[in-house]
C-alpha cells in the first residue's frame, strides 16, 4: 500500500494527494456501513483501488467530457476527479447509499463531478468523450451503454480480468470496434480495455 501511494505521491501535486487521502478516509469510514468496496481490499486501498484508477485516468484528454458508469464506491470516476477536479464528469449509480457516498466525496473533496441516481439505459444520452466503468457488466452489455452515452469520437475505457478474451470474442459477435489492451499495472491479469469507434455488426 505504501509502495503504491509514493508512487501516486511522486507524480500528484500536494493538493491532489490531500484529495486523494479524504477519499480514502471516508471510504474506510462508510465501508462497514454500505459495503462500497470488498473489506479484504481496504488494507491494499492504495494499489487495488486508487492506482488501479490513477491508470486509467492517465489514458484520456485530461479535459474531455467524462462519464463513469455504475460507479458504486466511484471506482474510477472520483478518482478521475481528484486528479482533475474542475472535470466535467458525471458519475451514475443506481444504489441511493452509494450515490450519497460519492456526494459526500465530491464535497469534502471540493470537486465539480455529479453524481445521477438512476439506471445508466434510463439516463438521457450525454455524448461524452470518455465513458469508463470497472467491474460492472460483460462487455458486450458495455458497449450497449457505450453507444448509448458515448460520442461518436469518443473512447471507452473498461478495466477488465483474466476472462476478458471470452468476453471480446462474445462481444465482437455483434460489435465492430477499435481495440488496444492495456496492461494493468495493479494485476498481471488484468488489463484496460481502450475502446474507439463501436458500430453494431
Amino acid at each position: 500500500m505504501t509502495d503504491a501511494r509514493s508512487k501516486i505521491a511522486n507524480h500528484v501535486s500536494r493538493e491532489t494527494l490531500e484529495r486523494l487521502e479524504t477519499y480514502v478516509s471516508l471510504l474506510n469510514r462508510w465501508n462497514p456501513r454500505i459495503n462500497l468496496v470488498a473489506p479484504s481490499t481496504l488494507k491494499d486501498v492504495w494499489s487495488r483501488h486508487i492506482l488501479d484508477s490513477v491508470q486509467v485516468a492517465e489514458l484520456a484528454n485530461e479535459d474531455a467530457k467524462w462519464a463513469d458508469i455504475g460507479s458504486g464506491g466511484g471506482f474510477p470516476g472520483l478518482v478521475v476527479a481528484c486528479l482533475n477536479p474542475k472535470r466535467d464528469l458525471t458519475l451514475i449509480e443506481s444504489d441511493q447509499r452509494k450515490c450519497l457516498f460519492m456526494q459526500t466525496v465530491i464535497r469534502e473533496c471540493g470537486l465539480s463531478a455529479r453524481v445521477l441516481n438512476a439506471r445508466i439505459e434510463q439516463v438521457e444520452p450525454l455524448s461524452v468523450r470518455v465513458l469508463s466503468a470497472r467491474a460492472l457488466a460483460p462487455l458486450a452489455m458495455l458497449l450497449e451503454f457505450a453507444e448509448r452515452h458515448l460520442s461518436a469520437d469518443g473512447t471507452a475505457l473498461f478495466l477488465k480480468g483474466s476472462n476478458r478474451q471470452m468476453e471480446i470474442t462474445d462481444a465482437r459477435k455483434d460489435w465492430t470496434f477499435d481495440l488496444l489492451e492495456v496492461q494493468s499495472l495493479t494485476n498481471k491479469d488484468s488489463a484496460i480495455l481502450q475502446i474507439r469507434n463501436l458500430n453494431r455488426v
